[in-house]
């Protein structure tokens, strides 16, 4: 709820900014507080203080604060940061989704596009020249990485994707100038993970890791794709971060396949095409 506060903003009159504020400020005593003394606090009208919690997607001031209590909560350990346990299935819809969308929101409005763009000038020219591109990932990182490699090959890329941590440092081993490697990790901290940037450096490839900034990972890759959320690895499983991996390899994905340029779609069209066959089709 807090992230969507903040990614919304920008959105805001400068009266419903102030009122935001103070929530980001202090949700506990917003919280709690009667209208009048938020509204003095925050130097606008009653009416204002209302008018803010509708704009964010609440039903009143009441509604708001209700939800607002349950949020600076710390959720429930190791089974969602959203959600509290005497939560009705609804609920549980609702602020899953709330804080997935919050998430991807916050990562919108920041999210730098220079490295973005280094990482796609490094991954179109891997696979103009025909070089190598891998995807490394362990855990739940491992299945975004194995995703990344099932979009990158239908581009035309010798792409592969590796799990365990042996066989990434064998694959490191053999790459070379020209090749990529995108590392995703939640944590940044996986001694393999690190291992593998490390040796695939050396040898010549770009690396490029997908994971919060400020990691040992990060500082061990030449490009670094922060990808910053609220969950905290210790204690959860990965879920927002999950998401926000895959859309960042989905950005990957499309920025280069718009490099490539139009060849590449008649390829794609004969995929879909040959596909299609595949499926069983009823007519009525």
């Amino acid at each position: 709820m807090l992230d969507r506060i903040r990614a919304s903003l920008p959105a805001l009159s400068p009266a419903e900014q102030r009122v935001g504020r103070l929530v980001l400020a202090d949700p506990r005593s917003f919280a709690s507080l009667p209208v009048a003394e938020l509204s003095e606090r925050a130097h606008v009208s009653k009416p204002t203080v209302v008018r803010f919690c509708r704009s964010v997607g609440y039903d009143g001031l009441a509604d708001f604060k209700l939800k607002l209590a349950g949020t600076v909560n710390e959720g429930v350990p190791f089974v969602h940061r959203a959600v509290d346990e005497d939560d009705k299935p609804a609920d549980v819809v609702v602020k899953v989704i709330d804080n997935a969308v919050s998430a991807l929101l916050k990562y919108r409005n920041n999210a730098g596009g220079h490295m973005v763009e280094q990482a796609i000038d490094a991954l179109a020219g891997a696979v103009q020249q025909g070089r190598r591109v891998e995807f490394y990932g362990v855990g739940n990182s491992g299945i975004v990485a194995q995703d990344a490699q099932h979009k990158f090959f239908r581009l035309g890329a010798h792409a592969v994707a590796y799990s365990d941590g042996h066989m990434q440092l064998m694959a490191a081993t053999m790459l070379g100038p020209g090749d990529c490697v995108v590392i995703v990790s939640n944590a940044g901290r996986s001694r393999d993970l690190i291992d593998a940037a490390e040796v695939a450096h050396r040898k010549g490839a770009t690396t490029i890791a997908i994971t919060s900034g400020g990691t040992p990972l990060a500082q061990q890759c030449q490009i670094v794709l922060a990808v910053d959320h609220p969950e905290d690895y210790d204690r959860y499983s990965p879920m927002v971060s999950r998401i926000l991996h895959l859309v960042m390899i989905d950005i990957l994905t499309t920025a280069v396949a718009l490099r490539l340029g139009p060849d590449l779609r008649p390829r794609l069209q004969e995929i879909k095409k040959n596909l299609k066959a595949k499926r069983y089709v009823t007519t009525a």
